[in-house]
Parts: structure tokens; sequence; C-alpha cells
């Protein structure tokens, strides 16, 4: 499992807007104050041999690309290359928390933002077959897969990295309240039953999600838009996360409740 030190979460004033860790020299994360907006969003910037991918632009309240733009400037300098990286901005899913950012990048020179429709995500990633089909994303010798995981939004998906071994999950399982719109309860079962299948054909490391809404007190979450965050749960989640969700989606039935688990809550919403 990464690990991180602590991370930033409100109880500071004086806490920067944004904070990035690195898990290594090629990937980073990126947390977005929740002084600056209640989401808290985790964002995710890859690097490979020929480009870049960023998962996500925030939740608005802020500015995000000078952060990016400084951790891309001190890659081209570490590269020592005059030839400007590449950056394909993506997203986990097309919530507003997720994507608040992306004006900053639409005239960022070598910069491309994937759209948020699931047609968009497909012809970015090359999946002939939403949402059955994977996805690759070849970041120059880091070759991505691409896993479409529609149920909390249509458009969602997890970003899954040899490299590390890493599941970069989004907003389908994190440490927090997942939530599914009843009449796409269905698609999120479907979702969970394909991420278990790639599970058990790819060893995952850990999965590191969009947010943190767990204590660490097991199956207890904060207030919703809670302003700070004291004492959280870790970020990442075991690979048997995983496993457990699937269980709990198909318990679930035709008639979903919320149901409390020591590191996630599943959480049904009326009709999107």
């Amino acid at each position: 499992m990464p690990h991180f030190a602590p991370w930033i979460d409100g109880t500071s004033a004086n806490e920067p807007e944004m904070q990035v860790q690195a898990i290594d020299a090629d990937t980073y994360v990126i947390r977005q104050s929740v002084r600056t907006n209640f989401e808290a969003p985790f964002l995710y910037l890859l690097f490979g041999k020929d480009r870049a991918l960023l998962i996500d632009t925030g939740a608005g309240g802020l500015k995000v690309r000078p952060t990016i733009d400084k951790l891309m400037a001190a890659r081209q300098a570490k590269r020592g290359s005059g030839q400007p990286i590449p950056l394909l901005v993506a997203h986990s899913h097309g919530h507003g928390d997720h994507h608040a950012g992306d004006d900053e990048f639409l005239k960022r020179p070598d910069t491309k933002v994937v759209g948020l429709k699931p047609a968009d995500v497909a012809s970015a990633f090359w999946i002939a077959h939403w949402p059955q089909d994977i996805g690759h994303y070849d970041l120059g010798g880091r070759i991505l897969d691409i896993i479409p995981t529609p149920g909390h939004e249509p458009a969602h998906i997890m970003v899954y990295d040899p490299h590390t071994r890493l599941l970069f999950s989004g907003d389908m399982l994190y440490p927090g309240r997942l939530y599914v719109p009843v009449d796409r309860f269905g698609d999120f079962r479907a979702s969970a039953d394909r991420l278990a299948a790639f599970a058990r054909t790819h060893p995952i490391r850990a999965l590191l999600g969009a947010h943190i809404e767990m204590t660490q007190t097991p199956g207890q979450d904060y207030a919703m838009e809670a302003p700070t965050h004291p004492a959280e749960r870790a970020l990442p989640l075991p690979p048997s996360s995983i496993a457990k969700l699937q269980q709990a989606i198909r318990a679930a039935g035709d008639h979903p409740k919320i149901d409390r688990h020591a590191d996630f809550i599943v959480y049904p919403r009326p009709a999107s």
C-alpha cells in the first residue's frame, strides 16, 4: 500500500489550496483543500517517457493549472529535452467536482481535454464497445488500462497502471459514500462484476479514489459538506475491497438501501 504524509484536511487556517505528494518519480497525487470546496477531491498526474495524463481537474474555487504546470515544468527540466510534454486531461467521470478546472487547460499548448460523454471517453481511449471493452493509453513505456465503470455516472472509468499496480478508482470505490442513482443500480452492479473479473487477472497493489469521506473509525463518515476532516481514514483501499463491493451490490437486490461497511458506504440516491 502506498504511504502518504498527512493530507490537508481543512483543520489548519494556513493550509495550501493544493497539496502534492509523489508516489514515485512518475506518479503524483494532488489534493484540493476542503477549504476551497467541501468535496476536497484527489487528482492524479501520471508520466511516461513521451506524454502525461491528468485524471480530473478539481471542484472549482481555485486555480489548478499552476500546480500542474509546475510539475510539468519540473519533468521537462529533468528530461532535458526541448520538446514539450504532451498532456491529456481526462476525467474519472463527468460530475462537476471532477472537471471544474477544465477551462484552464483548453488553450494550454500541447494539451487535449477529453469530453465528458461516454462516446468522448470511448473515442479518446479506443474503446470499441462501451462499456464491455477495456481501452488503453500509452504514455511511453507505461501503458494504462482504461476500464469503463458506469453506474455512479454514465461516463465513469477507472485507470489501472501495471507500472505501479495501482487502480485509480474515481467515485466508484473510495473511502466514503458511494452514491448510486437507483435507476442506474443495474449499471453499477454490472460494473462491479466486470471490475471483480478484471481484478482476478491483474495484480492490484491498492485502489486510490477521488475522495476521503470516512473517519478513522470503521464505518463512520463525516457529515455531508463537512468543512473539516479531522482524523481521516487513509486514502488507499486494499484490493479486497473490490470483492466486498461486489458482494454488497449483489446483496442489495432490486431495492437497495444505505449499506455501511468499514471502509465505504453504498449510498443509493433518487433516480437521476
